[in-house]
């Protein structure tokens, strides 16, 4: 028999594959302990059959069709002597019948699956393939039935062709696969439809169930301009012609996104999506029942640490039996550190666990601005008072009220016009965002809170030293007459010192919303989906563009459908725990307006925002005004990393600018994301007109850093911070106490109690630090910037080398991080009172609740 398959090998009369898949039940969250091992031999018996496509041959040379194809070849052996990558996984031989002078190079395979469920494909790679060595196919695809799908279900080999080098025989699959994946705009979409299509905002609402759920449609207006999402087909409402249905929440498992783009690599991933719905769907109602029959509030500071150092004990009976039966035990587990027995408590958030108190300290509050969740807001003050951007017509006045007798005294001697002048002034400054919702959330909703402004002076030591916070109300005779202002100053004595605290927290409620909806939501989540579809109906697989972004993508559309679904929707968890409440999505729909994506870019945005300027003498071409900045010092040595392994990689399919200007896929890829994708902005004059190697490369570097490291930034330092939801309070119910009132005179005795009833209330606060736990933490299957799934993901060697450059690069940049956190001396702002190190944009990560690492994607 050994003899046989040498002389098959010689005489080309066989080729034999090794195909490695996996069972839907091993991905499948019903079924996690399902053995791949179980029923393996259902696969067998041409239950699944391959054809070669060849890239050399036609099938039919006079008309100058499809490449030849070879007979269908069957999975045969189950392989138990190879040890499959990860548990789950089996592995296959199947055998081709081989001419290899009639046949040709293999460039692509057709799959049928004749079972009645799906597997996840993951490779074939076909060995010795006479003179041609080994021929690898990177998959990664779930293959439902055959009599699901309209057209053949096709992959190609890990070949890069752009579109005028491909070969003849695979031109016709490469653009047929294009158009399967384009589907034709109409219907609902099934689960094992791969089809990429845009549709508007319109599932946030819920008209049916009355007006106070309708939300208005984001997307195709000039008043709510957004990015598209994905499609899903579903009917409209009854009430709304213009709004899509929703699906109950416990069919969150269905909303429709392509099954590729659907979690389910490992348990992990799985686990996710089960996690929110047990929050929302079963702790929610156990939550409100819980705070039902107590007194609505925490009664100190001790009260909330016990969260984390005691627990929170259930009552037994019903609220007990309905959480434990409707959540599973590893998910009760993770999401608390649950006995199972009523006892349910948090792990203890980093920014508590060497320092109960230091959150409070004005250094802390400032260092959080350059190395917290939220360190890209912050700009250089240019001119004194601050102005608004706001129309004055419609507003009023807006301007700042802060004088300079009220912080000329904090800035060591100097003026303010010589602080400007030496580029020693910053703001945060939420105002203008703010602003035109006020009046409505004070008085249609349950918070009651302001728009705020912070002003900091640049210490000597690098740190930012708080000097004025601002605080205004709409005028109450309407918005034309502007603004009802109060600057508040550092204290740290007695009543003044309580009223600081408090004037502190008004502007991280603020940070805190505009966090969440713009800096996280907006400006990672929602802006990249326009992208992951355009490049799934526009590039093919075979694509160097597409295989470059494609890491990127990974979950994306899946984690923005859940979200939709239970996160940002009408009475979600955002609308819940945030001060925007129902004007949530819609506030991020006016700021999309002036989203510009060029200034995306890592430099441009710190340019723009006026914290550095260029320079070509300094690295990275830019000079930071304050040099230790941990989120920019970190952030512009990724971003040169990512530019340089872009450069590299481009560079080597694109020879000149005429190779860009002549991709029919990527010219099409390009109009489509501008026109559709975000079709509201198509008219921008500063999109990159994509005629150029720079401006392909350029485009490609903000894409990969706003789905990585930006996402990074903004999202895995949540719980860790926000986590301790007095430091990063995210709604306020009263507004400042004033002389002479009840809430006054209670801040002179008990300061915390105002505190807490003011900024933290328990419901929200249980609901909210659930969520962020998971969101913050990162699963078993996570591929980190630097990483793919497959050491085959292309053939081109050259390219593989500069990945692997690229990957040491970041492995680099970590140890300059670790060094960095070390010196507490030299670099403050990295650690600060808090002592929790800057990690959000180290590499890699371990799996949990880590406060570090890159993911390749927006994945959670």
């Amino acid at each position: 028999m050994f003899l046989s398959k040498i002389v098959d090998a010689i005489t080309g009369k066989k080729v034999k594959g090794t195909v490695v898949l996996m069972k839907k039940n091993v991905l499948d969250f019903t079924d996690i302990k399902a053995s791949a091992v179980d029923e393996v031999v259902e696969f067998l018996g041409k239950k699944v059959s391959f054809q070669l496509i060849s890239s050399s041959v036609h099938d039919d040379p006079e008309n100058g069709s499809e490449g030849k194809r070879s007979n269908p070849a069957y999975l045969e052996n189950w392989l138990t002597n190879i040890t499959p990558i990860i548990a789950g996984e089996s592995t296959f031989s199947v055998t081709f019948d081989w001419d290899r002078n009639e046949f040709g190079v293999p460039g692509a395979f057709i799959i049928k699956n004749f079972h009645l469920n799906e597997f996840f494909l993951k490779s074939l790679t076909l060995e010795h393939v006479p003179n041609h060595g080994k021929i690898h196919f990177v998959c990664n695809s779930w293959v439902y039935p055959a009599f699901r799908y309209k057209s053949d279900r096709i992959f190609f080999a890990n070949q890069a062709y752009l579109p005028s080098e491909t070969p003849e025989p695979l031109r016709k699959c490469r653009e047929n696969e294009l158009v399967t994946l384009r589907g034709d705009g109409t219907g609902k979409l099934e689960e094992w439809d791969r089809v990429y299509d845009y549709a508007y905002y319109n599932d946030l609402g819920d008209p049916d169930k009355g007006e106070e759920y309708a939300r208005p449609v984001l997307g195709g207006s000039s008043e709510y301009p957004y990015p598209r999402r994905g499609r899903t087909g579903r009917e409209p409402t009854k009430t709304d012609p213009n709004c899509e249905s929703r699906i109950p929440l416990f069919m969150s498992l269905d909303v429709y996104v392509p099954r590729d783009e659907r979690f389910g690599h490992l348990e992990m991933s799985d686990f996710l999506t089960f996690y929110l719905k047990s929050i929302v769907q079963s702790l929610l109602p156990a939550f409100k029942a819980l705070f039902d029959n107590t007194p609505n509030e925490f009664d100190s500071f001790e009260d909330v640490l016990k969260l984390y150092e005691g627990g929170i004990k259930f009552p037994q009976g019903p609220l007990l039996k309905d959480i434990n039966d409707s959540i599973p035990l590893e998910i009760l587990k993770d999401i608390f550190h649950s006995d199972g027995e009523g006892l349910f408590k948090f792990p203890t958030p980093q920014v508590i666990q060497e320092d109960k108190t230091a959150w409070r300290t004005d250094e802390e509050f400032g260092r959080e601005m350059l190395a917290g969740i939220n360190p890209v807001l912050i700009t250089r003050l240019q001119e004194f008072p601050p102005k608004s951007n706001l129309d004055p017509n419609i507003y009023g006045n807006q301007n700042s009220t802060i004088t300079r007798e009220q912080i000329e005294d904090k800035l060591d001697g100097l003026t303010v016009d010589e602080a400007i002048k030496a580029n020693m002034l910053f703001i945060l400054n939420h105002h203008d965002i703010v602003m035109p919702y006020l009046r409505r959330i004070n008085t249609t909703t349950n918070t009651e809170t302001y728009a705020s402004k912070t002003l900091l002076f640049l210490q000597d030591n690098g740190t930012l030293k708080p000097l004025a916070i601002e605080l205004s109300l709409p005028h109450p005779d309407g918005d034309q007459f502007g603004t009802v202002s109060k600057v508040y100053t550092p204290s740290d004595q007695g009543v003044e010192g309580s009223i600081w605290q408090l004037a502190k927290a008004y502007a991280v409620v603020n940070d805190s919303g505009i966090h969440e909806l713009i800096s996280h939501w907006l400006n990672t989540h929602a802006v990249i989906e326009p992208f992951v579809i355009a490049t799934n109906r526009q590039l093919s697989v075979l694509h160097p563009i597409h295989k470059l972004l494609l890491p990127h993508f990974r979950d994306t559309m899946n984690i923005n459908a859940l979200g939709r679904h239970q996160l940002i929707n009408s009475a979600g968890t955002v609308e819940l725990t945030f001060f925007t409440a129902k004007y949530s999505m819609e506030m991020s729909a006016v700021v999309y307006k002036d989203w510009i994506f060029p200034e995306q870019a890592l430099p441009s945005d710190l340019i723009k925002r006026g914290v550095a300027f260029e320079d070509s003498s300094s690295p990275h071409g830019i000079r930071l005004l304050i040099q230790d900045y941990p989120y920019a010092v970190d952030g512009l040595k990724i971003w040169s990393a990512i530019k340089s392994w872009v450069t590299e990689y481009c560079n080597f399919y694109y020879k000149s600018d005429d190779t860009v200007h002549k991709d029919s896929e990527l010219q099409a890829w390009w109009k489509e994301l501008r026109e559709e994708g975000h079709g509201d902005k198509k008219d921008e004059p500063w999109w990159p007109k994509m005629q150029t190697r720079q401006e392909l490369i350029e485009s490609c570097t903000i894409t990969i850093w706003i789905a990585s490291a930006l996402h990074a930034a903004v999202n895995f330092g949540q719980y860790p911070y926000a986590g301790y939801l007095l430091n990063r309070p995210s709604l306020s119910r009263m507004f400042m106490p004033e002389p002479g009132s009840p809430e006054y005179e209670e801040l002179k005795i008990n300061p915390d109690k105002v505190f807490l009833k003011t900024t933290v209330p328990p419901l929200q606060t249980l609901l909210e630090i659930s969520i962020l736990k998971v969101l913050s933490r990162h699963s078993s299957d996570t591929l980190y910037l630097g990483q793919r799934d497959s050491p085959e993901w292309t053939k081109d060697q050259e390219p593989l080398l500069a990945f692997e450059r690229f990957g040491k690069k970041l492995s680099d940049i970590g140890n300059q991080i670790l060094q960095m956190n070390g010196d507490h001396k030299k670099w403050k702002n990295r650690s600060g009172p808090v002592k929790v190190p800057y990690t959000s944009l180290f590499p890699t990560s371990e799996e949990g609740l880590t406060g570090k690492g890159i993911p390749n994607s927006v994945s959670i």
